[in-house]
């Protein structure tokens, strides 16, 4: 949770976690699909605070309009920019600082070429209207064009855009993904 919030503004204190609580709703909407997910792996003696958990987190996704399920693999990190018209495939797999835009796809496909769900790199930058299909792969530090429709991998550092996306740069995600690394450093200082 404190490497979500960190990605919002980049401190994790009280009165920020607060303030984002309140008024970005992406992060509202990360912290009950987080707390569903940890209650959850707690065990059968928590089971109706997991139980009220999801109803509050199926009452955000009908707010919001975003659409992924608390048992999604979801690295920390999460950055959901502007909310709306998301939806995540509770078999898709995020990397640790993605960011996620309105109108986001991250879909299943059951046939022909790639049959699948897609598996998201770590700081990935998916832009708004993006459709991601199939069980292809997104590397890291990959950044996805506005209203694109990627339905092959792309390799680390690609920057992709059109109908299909075409790899048309490899700067990567580095402008667009910000406040990230608060995982990584919470990991060496445990260690």
């Amino acid at each position: 949770m404190r490497a979500d919030l960190h990605r919002y503004g980049g401190g994790v204190s009280a009165r920020a976690f607060v303030r984002c609580y309140w008024t970005t709703p992406g992060f509202n909407y990360t912290f009950w699909l987080r707390l569903a997910a940890h209650l959850r792996r707690r065990g059968r003696i928590w089971r109706p605070l997991h139980l009220l958990c999801r109803a509050l987190l199926h009452r955000r996704s009908i707010r919001y309009g975003i659409s992924i399920a608390y048992n999604t693999r979801i690295g920390p990190g999460l950055y959901v920019g502007h909310f709306g018209g998301i939806v995540i495939s509770d078999q898709a797999v995020l990397g640790m600082d993605c960011n996620v835009n309105h109108g986001v796809t991250l879909g299943m496909k059951y046939g022909g070429k790639s049959p699948g769900v897609p598996v998201i790199g770590d700081r990935v930058y998916l832009g708004p209207g993006s459709v991601v299909i199939g069980g292809i792969t997104l590397g890291n530090d990959v950044a996805v064009g506005a209203n694109s429709v990627v339905v092959d991998s792309v390799p680390d550092c690609g920057v992709v855009a059109g109908v299909p996306a075409r790899l048309v740069s490899e700067r990567g995600s580095r402008e667009y993904v910000v406040n990230t690394g608060y995982a990584e450093l919470q990991r060496m200082q445990d260690a």
